[in-house]
């Protein structure tokens, strides 16, 4: 599939697509005037008397160091060089893919002063499947995410590694077999790879690309829970939600309805339950998770911008005539993608908190009206008592790792770069977050199933039947007990592969979670 980036005007699908791979990029060629202007603009300043940050002098502190004409390419090198500091685990290839094309969309704007090669590198380089080795750990999201971008930038000068699986490849190697000269690096081009937020961004793309099928998932098996402990869905009727006009609650009412629509366990005790009301952690699900949902398509609106925008410094604006000027400013501080980072973080926890107290309530027979623990034989067996604990224990880790990294700030560079965002960490530790959430969901699913097991021979939806099929074709009904640890990865990981997901859009008609109903 060939994709064209229209520079500034990529689209969350776009994205998607980029992330998911198997796309070959290439640019509007209407971007390339405006490229090769700003270059133009930049060599024009590295050839005459005036200091222009980064172009002829050092960087940061050092920026009153001026730098003599011989030596203009070397201290761009010099720069990579010594930024590639990096340490930790290497990042995942959907978001070193990512960082390759919005670094390459955003200098395709025309407002960076790089040579069109630096940005047809870019592009080889993700068209030919290689994958830069880029250590996660090492970015304080403030001038930029250096060090990641520097080990980027670092392979594509063929001084780097390229990894192939879990195995290192020299860059040079690397580049030479996929036919791709290495980058050599003039006037500006150094700092303009390595200021900029692509790497913080890529992160928390990941993560919202990652988490739209758990919060699917969490959708369905919500709606399951209902049903097994014989809930209401009176909470989902539209004129309660439209009368607090909050949009993501409209839009999760909305999916419940659908989801629940034909149930006979429904049916059996619309008249005669003697329940006035449900518990929070069924009837509050639309004003939670659609709570979260807004967070969501919020951040998902930031990161689009964010992932459309030039972010390096200084920015180059020349004009028709060939004349224009070099402005130093600040984009590259990453606070807009660290503010939205944590506001995922907080949605993400709180999605699976209240799938921890669903859980609890499946469990606890005084409210769910369920066997004690979901098994029929209690005290003999424990049925599902001890995997709740494991819930609430990634429960709890979500709540320590929600606290926000964007209040954070630790100056550097002797004091120059004296507030940074930590936005890089921010997005980074989504990861785990959301590995957490979906094993939530996998032992609720578990319980929700069991459940269902005690109100045969009735019926639930089409919609859940389908869910409840999916689990036991891997996980028979838990009549005595047995280890379920295996279960539950196996649950966890159809959740993040999409499989409920598939259900619950089959069910709404909803292509993307983050576009509103």
């Amino acid at each position: 599939m060939q994709l064209s980036l229209q520079p500034g005007q990529l689209t969350l699908d776009d994205l998607h697509a980029i992330h998911a791979g198997g796309v070959q990029l290439e640019i509007d060629p209407q971007a390339w005037p405006a490229v090769q202007a700003s270059a133009a603009l930049v060599q024009a300043a590295a050839a005459g008397d005036a200091p222009v940050y980064g172009v002829n002098t050092g960087f940061g502190k050092l920026a009153s160091t001026r730098i003599g004409a011989d030596d203009l390419a070397t201290l761009q090198w010099n720069l990579i060089r010594s930024h590639s500091v990096g340490v930790g685990e290497p990042l995942s290839a959907p978001v070193v893919r990512l960082m390759l094309a919005l670094k390459a969309a955003s200098l395709a704007r025309g407002h960076s002063g790089v040579r069109p090669e630096v940005i047809t590198t870019l592009l080889a380089v993700h068209n030919a499947g290689l994958v830069p080795w880029v250590p996660g750990q090492g970015s304080v999201g403030a001038s930029g995410d250096l060090a990641p971008l520097s080990h980027m930038t670092l392979a594509l000068m063929g001084e780097g590694d390229f990894i192939d699986g879990s195995h290192r490849v020299p860059a040079a190697q690397a580049l030479k077999a996929a036919g791709i000269a290495p980058l050599a690096l003039q006037a500006k081009e150094g700092l303009a790879l390595i200021n900029g937020t692509q790497t913080s961004t890529a992160l928390a793309l990941h993560a919202l690309f990652a988490f739209e099928p758990v919060l699917e998932a969490a959708l369905v098996v919500g709606a399951l829970t209902v049903d097994a402990a014989r809930g209401s869905d009176g909470p989902f009727d539209p004129r309660i939600h439209a009368l607090r006009g909050q949009p993501g609650q409209i839009d999760v009412a909305v999916y419940y309805r659908a989801l629940l629509a034909g149930s006979a366990i429904r049916q059996s005790h619309i008249d005669g339950d003697d329940r006035v009301q449900d518990p929070y952690c069924l009837r509050c699900q639309p004003q939670v998770v659609g709570a979260c949902l807004d967070q969501l398509r919020h951040a998902a609106l930031v990161l689009l911008r964010e992932a459309n925008a030039v972010t390096d410094n200084p920015l180059v604006f020349a004009d028709a005539s060939g004349r224009g000027e070099l402005i130093s400013g600040g984009n590259f501080h990453a606070e807009p993608v660290a503010l939205a980072a944590d506001a995922m973080a907080n949605a993400v926890a709180e999605v699976g908190a209240i799938a921890e107290r669903r859980i609890a309530m499946l469990i606890d027979s005084n409210v769910s009206r369920l066997p004690p623990f979901l098994t029929p034989n209690a005290g003999l067996n424990s049925g599902f008592m001890i995997l709740h604990v494991t819930a609430a224990a990634l429960a709890s880790e979500n709540k320590s790792l929600a606290h926000p990294a964007s209040v954070d700030s630790l100056p550097t560079s002797a004091n120059q770069e004296d507030h940074v965002s930590m936005a890089t960490f921010a997005a980074r530790r989504l990861q785990p977050m959301i590995a957490n959430v979906a094993r939530i969901l996998a032992i609720e699913w578990l319980a929700a199933a069991q459940g269902i097991e005690f109100l045969r021979p009735l019926q639930s939806s089409p919609a859940l039947e389908a869910a409840h099929a999916l689990l036991r074709d891997f996980s028979p009904a838990m009549m005595s007990d047995r280890s379920l640890a295996g279960d539950i990865e196996a649950a966890a990981a159809m959740i993040g592969g999409g499989a409920l997901g598939a259900i619950f859009r089959g069910r709404t008609g909803m292509p993307r979670l983050w576009v509103a109903v």
